[in-house]
């Protein structure tokens, strides 16, 4: 039979739903679907393409015959069993921070280093999704002028923590209707009607975040610069979903604003909604449900000649993870990159 047999593992979570309605909506050549997760999910039925599929125990013999295995299990089941796709002969499109940062893996986003997937030896990763979302916005900048120092500030959404945290925000806001107290589980603090400058924990040495040192590095690996200097703050902002980001980027040479719309105007995957004095700008709410990083408030930095401070918007669940895992399937198997091909 032609097409691909595709198996999308974790996929009763956030992530996993999402991967398997863009794997629908874009129509991947799958000749085969199977969805795979922990043993208490098994037998759950989920939609796909008009139909559903039963849900199977995610084992390491889940993987003869597929040909892509497409991972939001998380960084533990996906050093577990991820190494067991590759050897059934899968090519895995990892989600998780398990090999991100491993120097024979592949980090790639497919409008900016797509070139990086030849390197692949069964295994490419999915970058964090704040890191995605800003690459895209930064790279074709960066071939233009140079970028030199990069400083972001992230306003990230829950859906980014999963279900649960779904849940809890929800509850948390029907508590406060209620006058009742707001209890954390999912977060150390209450998220309704409050901000969290932490997400993961924080490092032994230098005050970051596991999330801030993955996006300085991710950052410099898809970019192709080491010594890149990246300096970041990740909060988690009661917004169901949908990333936003401030970015203060310094450049080698000047860049004008009118310029920078031009560039980022024809720039794939990117969308500029700029127009303040219409009060047109993106926002979380417009991007959900949405494929394209938006981009808006473009303007000078008047404290640096050679700096431009944007605003950057992207659905965190597609973009941030499921359809760019799906994107570079697409990619795989254009360029005829599966290891089993």
């Amino acid at each position: 039979m032609s097409g691909i047999a595709v198996a999308v593992a974790g996929a009763t979570g956030v992530v996993g739903r999402v991967m398997l309605e863009i794997l629908a909506e874009r129509r991947f050549p799958a000749r085969e679907v199977i969805a795979l997760a922990s043993p208490r999910s098994e037998g759950k039925r989920l939609a796909y393409a008009g139909g559903e599929l039963t849900v199977r125990q995610l084992t390491a013999d889940s993987f003869r015959g597929i040909d892509l295995a497409l991972f939001s299990a998380g960084a533990e089941r996906a050093r577990e069993f991820a190494p067991a796709a590759v050897r059934a002969g899968a090519t895995v499109v990892d989600n998780s921070s398990a090999f991100r940062m491993d120097p024979d893996v592949p980090l790639v986003v497919p409008e900016v280093n797509p070139e990086s997937l030849r390197a692949h030896k069964g295994i490419i990763a999915n970058p964090n999704c704040s890191t995605i979302q800003m690459v895209v916005a930064l790279k074709p900048l960066h071939e233009a002028a140079r970028i030199r120092r990069i400083v972001v500030s992230t306003y990230q959404a829950v859906s980014g923590a999963g279900q649960g945290a779904l849940d809890e925000l929800r509850q948390q806001v029907k508590a406060a209707e209620r006058s009742e107290e707001a209890v954390p589980r999912i977060f150390s603090h209450p998220i309704a009607f409050n901000c969290l400058p932490q997400i993961d924990a924080f490092l032994e040495e230098g005050g970051a975040t596991r999330e801030e040192e993955k996006m300085v590095q991710e950052t410099r690996k898809i970019l192709g610069e080491p010594e890149l200097a990246v300096s970041v703050t990740c909060v988690r902002v009661p917004v169901y979903n949908a990333h936003s980001e401030s970015l203060n980027v310094e450049f080698e040479r000047p860049l004008p604003p009118e310029e920078a719309r031009g560039i980022l105007s024809r720039a794939p995957g990117v969308r500029v909604v700029d127009d303040p004095a219409a009060l047109v700008y993106p926002m979380a709410l417009d991007a959900t449900g949405r494929d394209p990083v938006y981009v808006g408030r473009i303007r000078r930095d008047p404290s640096a000649p050679n700096a431009l401070n944007l605003w950057v918007v992207a659905d965190n669940l597609r973009k941030g993870a499921a359809l760019n895992a799906v994107q570079l399937g697409e990619r795989l198997v254009a360029d005829g990159l599966l290891k089993a091909a």
